[in-house]
């Protein structure tokens, strides 16, 4: 069976944190940023770990 193909724009996307979780960047902080707080905007650069719903998904496409 060949190996399986990485999904490259999940890996640019999600990242392997040492405990093994995976981490993710937060949507809404790309534009139209005039209208949200300064508290939201600091809170929105922070990365964030994927739910547990969505890890199956995320090694999926990683190939893992």
């Amino acid at each position: 069976m060949p190996k399986m193909k990485t999904n490259r724009s999940a890996a640019k996307r999600f990242r392997k944190s040492g405990s093994g979780s995976f981490r993710r960047r937060r949507a809404f902080s790309s534009h139209i940023l005039t209208k949200k707080s300064r508290k939201r905007k600091r809170r929105l650069r922070k990365p964030t770990s994927v739910s547990q719903a969505d890890t199956k998904r995320v090694k999926r496409l990683l190939g893992r």
